[in-house]
């Protein structure tokens, strides 16, 4: 993936629980954008690959025959379950513990592949020429993100915006400050250039669609703090024993920011880009 770091187990330790509460939300329209660019129907199989606890492949699994949710992490996939029982899709999910790596495994041929803010931390031209193998014939990879580099202002906002800056400064006071990844460390962060790796593997397109966010979140003082857990950077396995100290530094710094215990900020637009597997013939 990038030179001088390697992939192990530790790389989400203790996230899972967080993620759902912390992470910033897809753009409200997500599903239906992709249900037009897909023609989703209710047949056909959906391969989430990084699935986490289910992020895109719950919210879809309904537009599937059958969603399969790919991950190494033990602790996503039982929050997937969990979450797939709760929202009455269990029926047409089915969770892998398997890094993207060990693909194809005999799960079969799919429909529709996503990658949703996942590719970057794969061997990337291994997965893709994989991915592209078990897609059938006019096949898509989704590669799903958050738009970066919106200006979205801080005007009309009920609360603060969570203090990002200083979180970042403190966590670079208890783990050092070149970013962490599990066991090693990743100095020019994780790499771009996806286009490039899927146009090599074989892939046609790509269909770019912006799917509008800008909603203002509301999120308390347990909010903010989940979404700090639910970084790769800032995992709570990366702590140690020194992670209740670090909490409660991080909570009197939110505490310090706002009287209320209330921060606000506006969603981020979701950024998708569409790849086609040849028609046959």
């Amino acid at each position: 993936m990038t030179d001088g770091w390697v992939w192990d187990e530790t790389l989400f330790a203790g996230t899972a629980a967080f993620y759902a509460r912390g992470r910033l939300p897809y753009a409200p329209a997500l599903v239906p954008v992709l249900t037009g660019a897909l023609g989703l129907d209710g047949t056909g199989r959906l391969l989430d690959v990084g699935c986490g606890p289910g992020t895109v492949a719950l919210p879809l699994a309904h537009l599937f025959r059958e969603a399969v949710g790919l991950d190494p992490d033990p602790g996503m996939l039982e929050e997937a379950a969990r979450r797939a029982a709760g929202g009455g899709v269990a029926g047409r999910t089915r969770w892998v513990r398997m890094r993207a790596e060990d693909l194809p495994a005999g799960l079969g041929t799919f429909t529709v592949a996503v990658f949703a803010q996942s590719f970057h931390w794969m061997d990337r031209e291994a997965v893709a020429a994989t991915v592209r193998g078990m897609l059938v014939p006019g096949g898509a990879l989704v590669h799903v993100s958050d738009l970066k580099g919106e200006p979205y202002g801080t005007e009309g906002l009920p609360h603060p915006v969570p203090p990002y800056a200083a979180v970042a400064e403190l966590v670079m006071a208890y783990l050092g400050p070149v970013r962490r990844a599990g066991r090693g460390v990743l100095p020019n962060g994780t790499p771009g250039g996806e286009a490039e790796v899927f146009t090599r593997a074989g892939f046609l397109g790509p269909e770019r669609h912006v799917v509008p966010g800008g909603q203002v979140l509301e999120r308390d003082e347990d909010d903010v703090v989940a979404g700090v857990f639910s970084m790769s950077f800032s995992a709570p396995g990366l702590f140690g024993p020194h992670l209740g100290a670090f909490e409660s530094d991080l909570r009197r710094l939110l505490r310090s920011r706002s009287e209320v215990g209330w921060f606000s900020e506006r969603a981020p637009s979701t950024e998708v880009f569409v790849w086609r597997t040849p028609d046959a013939g």
